[in-house]
């Protein structure tokens, strides 16, 4: 039986806003929100991490209400994230190519590639420390599901009987924000080195038909 590609339901408190999202709150509710996102980003940009007890305490609210509305810490991570996330979208929905749409499907999947080695390099320490709560968390994202079916398209097109969902998966590995931390930590790879390999994965992944 094929493989359904199609979105998961997200874990929850992991859901990112996507394009076209219309999410309605009330105003207290909202305040809340935008309190607990600029505490647990402003914590990450001078800590490099942060704690929920640290991120109520900073955003003049309750422990029980960050776990309410983002379910857990991890939840809570990628909702700041998602700050981030909605700007790569618009990028390779709506904005010029190769990411954006008008060029080749294998120069959009390079430069897709290339973007998320970009985004992860300026959240790298909050991306771990979401990816690392728990072993499926960052599949159970609506980012992820978005970014696996933009690769999905893009493979059927480049290469039609290649198993385009598990490649997506493989792909999307590469740019998985433990593995770069590694690669820039201890290999001490520069961005510029990680997108090289990329190329060379894509040359090795996608060549013939």
């Amino acid at each position: 039986m094929a493989e359904q590609v199609g979105p998961p339901r997200p874990r929850p408190g992991t859901e990112l806003p996507l394009l076209g999202d219309l999410v309605v709150e009330r105003a207290d509710a909202a305040r809340n929100r935008a309190a607990i996102l600029e505490a647990a980003r402003c914590l990450v940009a001078t800590e490099g991490v942060f704690s929920v007890e640290d991120v109520a305490r900073a955003a003049g609210v309750g422990v029980g209400t960050i776990y309410r509305r983002f379910g857990d810490r991890a939840g809570l991570a990628y909702a700041v994230v998602g700050l981030f996330e909605l700007e790569l979208q618009k990028r390779f929905v709506y904005g010029p190519p190769p990411l954006g749409p008008g060029a080749p499907p294998a120069e959009r999947l390079r430069a897709f590639l290339h973007a998320r080695v970009d985004a992860v390099e300026t959240q790298r320490a909050l991306l771990v420390s979401a990816e690392t709560s728990s072993p499926t968390v960052r599949y159970e994202t609506g980012a992820y599901t978005f970014h696996r079916v933009h690769l999905v398209y893009l493979i059927g097109q480049i290469k039609p009987r290649a198993n385009a969902a598990y490649v997506a998966d493989a792909l999307l590995a590469a740019v998985a924000a433990t593995l770069i931390t590694y690669q820039r930590t201890y290999r001490g790879y520069s961005v510029a080195g990680i997108k090289a390999g990329i190329d060379d994965l894509l040359d090795l992944v996608l060549c013939g038909r």
